[in-house]
């Protein structure tokens, strides 16, 4: 948190920095961008198309960098490159639960091997010929599935190998780059809370895509979906994803604390504010 704090400080200081964001279309990354936005980067974003087995994150994405402004938005088709086991980019079924309670710990089997390695060394390149001083990624230690390439470790060996082959600061090369990761020590609960924070971050949320089971409206029982709801829950916040599946007529509000009519009624101001059906 230290290195984000000496990064907003040098953002106020200097004029326009420049930052790569890694943009999923789930509900982490677009706060990592709109935080990227508020921190004073200009932001050129970035989604990969991996052959994964729903498009609607992808289509979220779009959404998502339109909403924040974003410099330029490169969607990235790579393909069928990272094989594995996982559901998300194979035939096998996605593991469902009756709550987050319920969740076993450790290495989620939605896991796919290399991919956050892949997409944050094609991420550098893309900082590289955009002379960004830094790439920004929504990975986080809480919460996070048991994935190994979400913890603070393997972001800081990352930075490292990227600064020794490549913005190495020598012979005209870039100065070295920073990989900032926002959310790497926040629960759910709390991004849900830095969220409300940033402007027109709250209302983005509303188009993002966090299902692995691709559906909207979101009423699987994925370890990604329940964790997110748990976040919302915890924080007394209802998740605008959700209500605008409710305005559509497409699900009931959830019975918990943080759907009771008057703190919906405090939120649906909120986002009446910013539009949030007319983006």
């Amino acid at each position: 948190m230290q290195q984000l704090k000496l990064f907003e400080e040098e953002c106020a200081r200097s004029k326009a920095p420049v930052a790569v964001v890694v943009l999923s279309g789930g509900q982490d990354s677009t706060t990592c961008l709109f935080w990227a936005r508020h921190a004073g980067f200009e932001v050129h974003a970035v989604t990969f198309d991996y052959n994964q087995r729903h498009a609607r994150e992808i289509e979220a994405a779009t959404k998502v960098a339109k909403l924040a402004g974003v410099l330029s938005h490169e969607i990235i088709a790579l393909g069928p490159v990272l094989k594995g086991t996982s559901p998300l980019i194979s035939d096998n079924a996605l593991e469902q639960y009756a709550d987050h309670k319920s969740l076993p710990g450790g290495l989620e089997k939605t896991f796919v091997p290399m991919r956050n390695q892949l997409f944050l060394t094609i991420a550098a390149n893309r900082a590289y010929i955009h002379n960004a001083e830094a790439l920004v990624t929504g990975v986080g230690e809480e919460d996070y599935g048991g994935y190994p390439d979400c913890r603070s470790a393997f972001i800081d060996a990352l930075t490292h190998a990227c600064n020794l082959g490549t913005f190495t600061g020598e012979d005209g090369a870039p100065a070295p780059l920073t990989i900032l990761t926002p959310l790497i020590r926040m629960t759910k609960k709390a991004t849900v809370e830095l969220a409300l924070t940033l402007p027109g971050c709250y209302a983005a949320l509303a188009w993002t895509h966090t299902s692995y089971d691709g559906a909207y409206p979101p009423v699987g029982r994925d370890h990604a979906t329940l964790l997110r709801a748990k976040g919302f829950e915890e924080a007394n916040v209802p998740d605008p994803l959700v209500l605008r599946a409710h305005l559509e007529g497409l699900m009931d509000l959830p019975d918990s604390p943080n759907y009771a009519p008057e703190v919906v009624e405090k939120y649906l101001e909120l986002l009446a504010r910013d539009n949030w059906l007319e983006v």
